[in-house]
């Protein structure tokens, strides 16, 4: 039989990390023109991203997307934090009213604790887009720009035009990031002044605001089924409560390693997602840092959109369906 590798430690700040089984293979085959990757390359990525990584994830609870045998194996989707965690391992407690428990969710406040959960075969990371001081109040509104089945991705480019103008008249500023798959995403940190029903209402609102400007390319249409399969779906019910996107610099679970990234509006008529990767990424921070490190200093106050959202209901549009919460 076979040795087992050998693990190794890896220092970040002021903490030393085991990684067990460092050349376990978790993306079998990549586009990179390099050997599959294994656990290490993973290390190494969210190391060299690490100022970004952590800003995305800073004191949100996270949900963690574990590949415990690679991309070839299952895909485990924790909340919990498991025992035998390092003491030092700042987590934030959760209450699921559906079943009337309780979480301790990873909450991100050090690089170190990245590298854990990378330890603990986590691939992708999940945050909430509100922080532990309030867990019921975002601070952040999420625009996913989702492309239907038969959307391609030039429609995508074009209602991210559409999403910036708007947001630019609404004096919101808009940080852009690939998926890391088929679409966009938008972010806007916010006063966390509202629960998520309403930042879901105000995200509502915005979306139906796109639908108006370009009805060709996006629908608000609520039933998957019912959509118009090549259009764009800005999927506003990524603002409910324990609902997640992959966070800036997260890698995916795809085969070519893709990364959700950072990018600036300049970029959006000319990008192509295959081109960030967990090989191509780390190039990039290197030269152009954080896109997203400015975040927290353009605040928007989401009452506007409430007011559309008013508006649109006294006109007989619908409010949100309300979502099942876990």
């Amino acid at each position: 039989m076979p040795a087992k590798p050998p693990a190794v430690e890896i220092e970040v700040d002021n903490r030393v990390i085991r990684v067990s089984n460092p050349d376990r293979v978790y993306f079998p085959s990549t586009n990179s023109g390099k050997n599959a990757a294994t656990k290490l390359d993973l290390v190494e990525y969210y190391l060299a991203v690490g100022p970004g990584i952590v800003n995305a994830l800073y004191e949100r609870p996270c949900m963690l997307h574990r590949f415990p045998k690679g991309l070839a194996g299952d895909k485990v989707h924790q909340k919990r934090i498991p025992g035998g965690a390092p003491p030092w391992l700042e987590t934030v407690q959760l209450h699921f009213p559906r079943w009337n428990r309780t979480a301790d969710e990873l909450c991100v406040t050090e690089l170190g604790s990245v590298i854990w959960a990378v330890q603990m075969s986590t691939v992708e990371f999940h945050p909430w887009n509100s922080r532990r001081d309030d867990t019921e109040k975002p601070d952040e509104w999420r625009i996913d720009l989702d492309p239907g089945p038969l959307c391609d991705f030039a429609t995508v480019q074009r209602v991210a035009g559409v999403t910036h103008e708007v947001l630019d008249e609404l004096g919101a500023t808009g940080f852009p990031k690939t998926s890391g798959s088929k679409g966009l995403h938008v972010y806007v940190r916010i006063r966390p002044d509202h629960g998520f029903k309403d930042v879901r209402r105000a995200a509502l609102a915005f979306a139906r605001e796109l639908e108006r400007r370009a009805p060709q390319d996006v629908t608000t249409t609520w039933w998957r089924k019912d959509r118009d399969p090549a259009a764009v779906f800005p999927d506003y019910n990524q603002n409910a409560r324990d609902h997640t996107l992959a966070a800036a610099y997260s890698v995916r679970g795809l085969p070519d390693a893709r990364v959700s990234t950072p990018i600036t509006w300049d970029e959006v008529p000319d990008l192509d997602p295959h081109d960030f990767t967990m090989f191509t990424v780390p190039q990039r921070f290197a030269q152009l840092g954080d896109l997203h490190r400015e975040i927290d200093d353009h605040v928007f106050d989401i009452a506007p959109l409430l007011e559309w959202a008013e508006r649109d209901e006294r006109e007989g549009a619908e409010p949100p369906a309300d979502p099942e919460e876990d």
